[in-house]
């Protein structure tokens, strides 16, 4: 598998290699994207945009644990869009793509620590 999304360095250099640790680490973000994903939500549907950028940044730091630096960078847009309570009509679109990157992060993250999906 060609990995798009997912670059495997920096969980590397963290866990030094270790599989469980990485498969540890990948859970634990795997874990909260549904959170993140029904928060950002949640605060969009009510208007409650600095709230929104406070989320989108603490979604930056767990992406990037995986390498996913252009969700990263898409992510610091955000952030300070929202923040900044500018461009509203974009921020369906940011949490949109950032399902569909952690969808895909979380299947090559799959494919490379060997398990079936």
């Amino acid at each position: 598998m060609e990995y798009t999304i997912f670059k495997p360095e920096y969980l590397l250099s963290i866990t030094g290699g270790d599989r469980e640790t990485m498969a540890e680490i990948t859970g634990i973000f795997g874990n909260q994207i549904p959170q993140f994903l029904n928060d950002m939500r949640n605060l969009l549907k009510q208007e409650k945009y600095y709230e929104l950028g406070l989320l989108a940044h603490k979604a930056k730091g767990s992406v990037t644990v995986l390498g996913m630096d252009e969700t990263a960078v898409m992510l610091k847009e955000f952030e300070l869009l929202a923040k900044a309570g500018e461009q509203t009509e974009k921020y369906k679109d940011f949490i949109t793509r950032f399902e569909a990157d952690t969808d895909t992060v979380m299947s090559e993250v799959n494919d490379y620590l060997g398990k079936k999906i």
